[in-house]
């Protein structure tokens, strides 16, 4: 059976490379007629070099099939040109199911233009409902669920979001499988191997110093800011660098900019003048560089989707800088806590996450065995 992957964002790649690894396992231990041949089409959507061919590279993922180059274009403009490459490798491999993931642009296109050419659309991360649809990631996962035939849930609170769609299994053409979560796979099967790959921490970092010095006094802050919503509002873009620059007053904080952020701090004088007293600003760093940053953090401030749970993962509380999460879970457990992009709320936040005690062992995500959970049904 051939399964074409479409991938073109960093989480992505992380998901991708837990399913990958899961395949090659399968095809290991099957009969040939049994085994799946995977081909991997990577559109470009995220095509820095620390964004995109690092994570290739760490992760052991195989070299692409196919790269599209598409990027630095409207949400309109790139998943138009998405579809219309990503049909013409369909019609030319012609491949029994198409796997995407998550909600980016490259999930609709992949999703629209397979369901097109009526080849079978499975999703990973199916379910996951933030409710505001003023997010472009919210209508593409939407309408990647409603494309698709197959959807991998996460969590219980994805499949009852699904359920509440009409998308549930038992109707015809649907399955839907509860998996868990494929970061937690990634997580664990990475961690053991990060301290050792992470650049920051090699022996002549000029980070290694910064950090292991803030680890002997309070510890340090891991913030990421990224999201459109943050980035493209000059208001939410400041007070959210207001509140980073306080905090970094009392306590280091380690940022790993994202080129979009940096263009619009550079663009937004008033965001970019706050304090920068031990607010350290890093460049994208690789997998094995976030793993470490994570394990070694007190806290994270972020408005990533997938931060949120690797910060679960590694039991450090985390503050979402947005108005709503499509990780409810985490909220209800209260390791998570909305701040929105309001400075004062994100210092009062940042207060009661130091201080709160989380119970991190709730089996939210499963057991880290997503990604064979996905391969099975793809077999069957």
């Amino acid at each position: 059976m051939k399964i074409m992957t479409v991938i073109g964002a960093r989480p992505q790649f992380i998901k991708a490379a837990a399913v990958s690894r899961a395949i090659r396992q399968h095809n290991e231990s099957c009969a040939p007629s049994s085994r799946l041949h995977e081909v991997i089409v990577h559109t470009g959507q995220h095509y820095d070099r620390n964004m995109s061919a690092v994570f290739f590279e760490e992760m052991e993922i195989q070299k692409p099939d196919y790269s599209l180059d598409i990027h630095d274009s409207s949400h309109g403009a790139m998943t138009g040109r998405m579809l219309a490459k990503i049909e013409e490798v369909l019609l030319l491999e012609k491949p029994d199911k198409v796997l995407v993931y998550g909600d980016t642009n490259t999930t609709l296109a992949g999703a629209l233009a397979a369901a097109k050419l009526h080849i079978p659309v499975a999703h990973v991360e199916a379910g996951l409902r933030s409710f505001n649809r003023k997010m472009p990631e919210e209508i593409n996962r939407v309408m990647a669920d409603h494309l698709a035939s197959v959807l991998f849930s996460p969590t219980d609170a994805a499949v009852a979001n699904l359920a509440a769609e009409g998308i549930s299994q038992g109707k015809p053409g649907v399955t839907v499988v509860r998996t868990g979560d494929v970061m937690l796979d990634a997580a664990l099967y990475y961690s053991r191997k990060s301290r050792e790959r992470a650049s920051l921490f090699a022996p002549k970092s000029l980070w290694r110093k910064k950090i292991e010095d803030a680890l002997d006094k309070k510890g340090f802050v891991l913030a990421t800011v990224h999201r459109a919503e943050n980035t493209d509002d000059p208001a939410r873009l400041e007070a959210i660098f207001t509140a980073l620059g306080q905090i970094a007053s009392d306590m280091p904080v380690a940022l790993p900019l994202h080129p979009r952020t940096r263009k619009m701090l550079e663009a937004n004088k008033a965001a970019g003048q706050g304090s920068r007293q031990n607010l350290w600003i890093l460049e994208p760093v690789g997998y094995f560089d976030m793993l470490e940053l994570l394990k070694n953090c007190r806290l994270v401030l972020t408005d990533s989707g997938g931060l949120q749970k690797e910060a679960f993962f590694f039991k450090k509380p985390c503050i979402t800088l947005r108005d709503e999460t499509e990780w409810v879970e985490l909220v209800e457990n209260k390791a998570n806590v909305l701040a929105g992009a309001c400075a004062k709320t994100i210092l009062e936040a940042v207060k009661t996450m130091l201080e709160r005690k989380v119970d991190f062992d709730i089996p939210l995500y499963g057991s880290g065995q997503a990604g064979l959970a996905i391969t099975k049904a793809l077999s069957s």
